[in-house]
Order: C-alpha cells, then sequence, then structure tokens
C-alpha cells in the first residue's frame, strides 16, 4: 500500500510508541524503519527491554548503498519482530552517526516505496525535526506523512512552524494531500478541530491517552487485562484505516491529475484563435 512517515516539531509526543503500535496492529506485513537522528534506538532499549541485538542497522544500508547493492541488502539487515508479520530495521547507535546517512535517504525512500508491489507496506520513525541528520527525503517522499502532536498550548507553539514548513514543501511537490496531524490525547486540553485551525492541517486521527496499554509498546510492558479492546488498540486501528482511506483518496487524487493532461499544442493554438489571441 504504502510508505507512511511519523514524526514531531518537539517534546516527546509517543512517535516511537505509535509507529510501533500502527506496526503491530497493521493489517498487511509491514517494515518499521528507525530514522530518528537522535541515535539509540527506543525499539530495542524499550518494547525490547535491552534483549534483542540486531548485528546490522541503517548504517549496514548505506555501505551497501555505495556498493551498489541497497535493494538487496534490505531483507538482510531487517530482524523479525517476534510472533508478528513485523521486520524491523534498527537506527543508529548514536546521534553522530546521523550525517552518515545523509546520502541514504533518497535511494532508500525509492527502494522502500518499491516494497508494496511485493505486498510489504512500510512505517518510518523519523523522530524529531530539525535535527542534524533528519531524514527529510523520506518525508517528502512518503505516500503519507504524520506530524505527531499532544494538543497542549506547548506542543501546539512548539508544531506551528514546523506544520507551515511541511505543508509548503508538500504543496510546492504537488502533495498536499500526503500530510496530516496526528494527535496524542485529544481534549487535553484542546479537541481536535482546535487543534487543526491553529496547525492549518487537516486531522487524520487522535489516539487515545492510554498509558498503561501504551507502556506495553514504549517499555516491554507486561499487557493489561483487556489491551486488546482498550482505547489505545482501538484508537490505532481507526489510525490505520483513516491513513490506508487517505492514502487511496490521495491516490485517486493524482490519477485524476494526470489523466487531467494539458491539451496539445493544436486545441491550445486553436483555443487561442477563438479567443482573438495570436499563437
Amino acid at each position: 500500500m504504502a510508505l507512511i512517515v511519523l514524526t514531531s516539531a518537539s517534546g516527546s509526543p509517543g512517535v516511537t510508541t505509535t509507529a510501533l503500535g500502527l506496526a503491530l496492529t497493521w493489517v498487511r506485513p509491514v517494515l518499521l524503519v528507525e530514522a530518528d537522528p537522535t541515535g539509540g534506538s527506543g525499539l530495542l532499549a524499550g518494547y525490547f527491554r535491552g534483549q534483542a541485538a540486531p548485528t546490522q542497522s541503517l548504517i549496514d544500508l548505506a555501505f551497501a548503498h555505495r556498493a551498489g547493492g541497497l535493494g538487496q541488502a534490505i531483507p538482510a539487515v531487517s530482524m523479525q519482530v517476534p510472533d508478528t508479520s513485523v521486520t524491523m530495521i534498527a537506527g543508529t547507535t548514536a546521534h553522530g552517526q546521523a550525517r552518515s546517512l545523509e546520502s541514504l535517504w533518497e535511494p532508500l525512500a525509492t527502494v522502500l516505496k518499491s516494497l508494496d508491489t511485493l505486498g510489504q507496506d512500510v512505517i518510518v520513525d523519523a523522530g524529531r525535526l530539525g535535527l542534524a541528520g533528519t531524514p527529510e527525503p523520506l518525508l517528502f517522499a512518503s505516500d503519507l506523512c504524520l506530524l505527531v502532536t499532544r494538543t497542549d498550548l506547548v506542543a501546539l507553539s512548539g508544531a506551528r512552524s514546523w506544520a507551515q514548513t511541511l505543508r509548503g514543501g508538500f504543496e510546492q511537490r504537488g502533495a498536499g494531500p500526503s500530510l496530516a496531524l496526528l494527535t496524542v490525547g485529544e481534549g487535553r486540553p484542546y479537541r481536535a478541530r482546535e487543534v487543526s485551525k491553529v496547525l492549518q492541517l487537516p486531522i487524520l486521527a487522535s489516539l487515545a491517552w492510554d498509558e498503561e496499554p501504551a507502556a506495553v509498546f514504549s517499555h516491554g510492558g507486561t499487557a493489561p487485562r483487556g489491551f486488546d479492546r482498550s482505547p489505545l488498540l482501538r484508537s490505532l486501528r481507526t489510525t490505520a484505516d483513516a491513513a490506508r482511506s487517505r492514502i487511496s483518496s490521495a491516490r485517486d487524487q493524482l490519477t485524476g491529475t494526470t489523466e487531467a493532461s494539458p491539451p496539445a499544442a493544436g486545441d491550445q493554438h486553436a483555443g487561442q484563435r477563438r479567443m482573438g489571441t495570436r499563437s
């Protein structure tokens, strides 16, 4: 189906937790990529509680790209999340490695989007915007980029300028519908409509503020009773459905735009003559 990228503007709204939660509730096989330039895998330290140690990571993909074998290296550097249809690529171990990945992001975006033909979707945790090594090409190449934010005044103040920057970047590329907001904790204190108005971006969905189930994804906590029916899990499934619908709609719009091609040169001249102009 798609390449989906999650990012944030400030604070810790839960991008990594959300990316993992979406991947684990996704209906198709999915590749989860840790592209957060901060370094230090939040997934390995959190969800896996430090008990998983993949031998390869994004750095190995950078080496493979330089050797001309990026596409073939994806399966080799991916690790399986036990008892799921999710595979993941671990990120850098230190923030200083992020700059060495800058030449990787654009070709990686092309390879990740091609996985759609193999029946595999991709979810990327891009971390916080504005850091050295931010995977900007992945954001703008995505079928859906989600700016994740809490709904308090501090979070919205930090997200406002970045929302404007992202909106301009996507519109410049003719991909405005590919950008949306994902709020965490709607009504704490602002509602989705108010957030959308402030940031001037559409709301894709809102994740429930549900701390105990969230700890399962963020810290490898024990799933509480009724975990699958918890507000967080229900809102993750709703988000996944909304993401698929939005991507499908955006693709339909793009197809319609492509089909409405400019008139041939002869038709342009005819139109100019009808308007009394000369070519």
